[in-house]
């Protein structure tokens, strides 16, 4: 939701930690769900620097969809929660050497990341959108031509537009809260990246407020565990489905992103 960082700083970063976690062998952990019980607490790592998803308020204290959406599980799994602080980077690192039993923070379903790490049923979604001033006309990827496109350096934002909006001139900016800095101040007035991200601009630019054009991918996020955590996993996923069902992930998702979650995620 990859300083605002829903499309994440470092995705070059990331790959080579995501190379590198798979050169070696972890040593063997007990079952981690025994491991909660005997700790008498859960700890679940989130991104603090990416809102609406990980964030603090204004006395400091961690908010947000994904710290609410970790409230939650934890209190329905029935153990006291200590949040970890992560970044994007690092969150595979920090999950795989123990630090933190799950990673919820805006961990987007990939299949690089599946080959080091297990993923939990979603319980979000982001979308990757081109999204500018209604002034400026966007209507399929060939209006992309030859306009600016701003967006984060290295980010899944990143690597979709390059690939889809062939002919763009891609505007690099070292992370999310750069990006948005920009839009605001006019040196870039397209983006490729997140509807959050979007908000964030409109908040600082509303006479002139970006809309979205296109839609060019819809990732589902989900709580990250290690490899072979079957136990921690089903009784997550329990915990998820009973959630989305009963509205309550729903409420959550809604009151940070502005956004329901997709009908399909609700049945």
């Amino acid at each position: 939701m990859e300083r605002l960082n829903i499309g994440r700083r470092a995705f070059l970063a990331g790959a080579a930690g995501l190379a590198a976690m798979g050169s070696f062998a972890l040593p063997a952990r007990a079952d981690t769900l025994d491991e909660i019980k005997k700790r008498g607490k859960i700890l679940i790592a989130v991104d603090l620097g990416s809102p609406p998803f990980g964030m603090n308020d204004a006395n400091m204290q961690p908010t947000g969809s994904d710290v609410e959406s970790a409230k939650l599980i934890a209190a329905d799994l029935g153990f006291p929660l200590e949040i970890v602080q992560v970044t994007s980077p690092n969150r595979i690192p920090f999950l795989l050497t123990g630090k933190a039993d799950l990673v919820m923070a805006s961990f987007s379903v990939t299949d690089e990341r599946k080959k080091v790490i297990d993923f939990s049923d979603p319980y979000g979604v982001i979308q990757i959108v081109v999204a500018a001033p209604k002034s400026v006309a966007v209507k399929d990827l060939k209006d992309l031509v030859g306009k600016r496109l701003g967006t984060t350096r290295g980010s899944s934002n990143d690597k979709e537009a390059t690939t889809q909006a062939q002919g763009a001139e891609m505007v690099r900016y070292d992370d999310d809260a750069t990006l948005i800095t920009a839009l605001v101040s006019g040196q870039v007035n397209i983006m490729a990246s997140s509807p959050q991200v979007m908000a964030a601009v409109n908040a600082r630019r509303p006479n002139d407020p970006l809309e979205i054009k296109l839609v060019l991918k819809t990732n589902p996020y989900a709580a990250g565990l290690r490899k072979g955590d079957d136990a921690l996993r089903e009784a997550v996923n329990k915990v998820i489905a009973t959630n989305l069902k009963n509205g309550k992930l729903n409420e959550i998702y809604t009151r940070y992103n502005g956004t329901s979650l997709p009908e399909d995620m609700l049945k």
